[in-house]
């Protein structure tokens, strides 16, 4: 079964790392469904019954974003909200449409890898950072497979890095 590929990014046409991840996914249209958030949604009004029917559909879900302000964009947790509501992502009367659904993250990072540690300047590593979005898919019984990441895009990283970064990124939603 395919998978459904959640994309929030404020400006992807600015985005090095995030662009370039979706032009990856988007030439395996038989194995991958991009759902670019800010472009179907504008003005941020979210069509629940759709996008619920969008993952029923799915095999898979991976959320795919830039790390913000060391959260998401605030249009993904809207999503969230929305999306993944009582009775249907968790809770009774059908609350299991997530259960054990394999889910992960693949996020792009502005900082380094090094700068991610509870020794360095920010004192929390990712897995620290993206542990609501762990216990939100454990709480719904989904099989959380853990996240994919580029670090250091403040530091304009190369196209070669981008571009192996892309493969790696396919290579990780395959193995979910």
């Amino acid at each position: 079964m395919k998978t459904l590929v959640i994309v929030t990014h404020p400006s992807i046409e600015t985005s090095l790392i995030n662009k370039r991840w979706v032009e990856e996914l988007e030439k395996y249209p038989e194995k991958y469904t991009v759902q670019e958030l800010s472009k179907v949604y504008p003005d941020g009004n979210i069509d629940v019954e759709k996008e619920q029917k969008l993952v029923e559909s799915h095999g898979n879900l991976v959320l795919q974003f830039p790390i913000y302000w060391f959260n998401c964009p605030p249009l993904l947790k809207k999503w969230l909200d929305d999306v993944f509501a009582y009775g249907w992502a968790y809770g009774s009367n059908g609350g299991n449409r997530l259960k054990n659904r394999k889910a992960a993250l693949a996020v792009s990072a502005g900082i380094k890898k090094e700068d991610y540690s509870e020794e360095a300047k920010y004192r929390y590593t990712l897995e620290h950072l993206l542990s609501p979005f762990e216990t939100t898919f454990l709480y719904c019984n989904a099989d959380y497979r853990s996240f994919f990441a580029f670090y250091g895009t403040e530091n304009a990283p190369s196209i070669s890095e981008v571009d192996k970064s892309a493969q790696d990124y396919l290579t990780f939603v395959d193995n979910l």
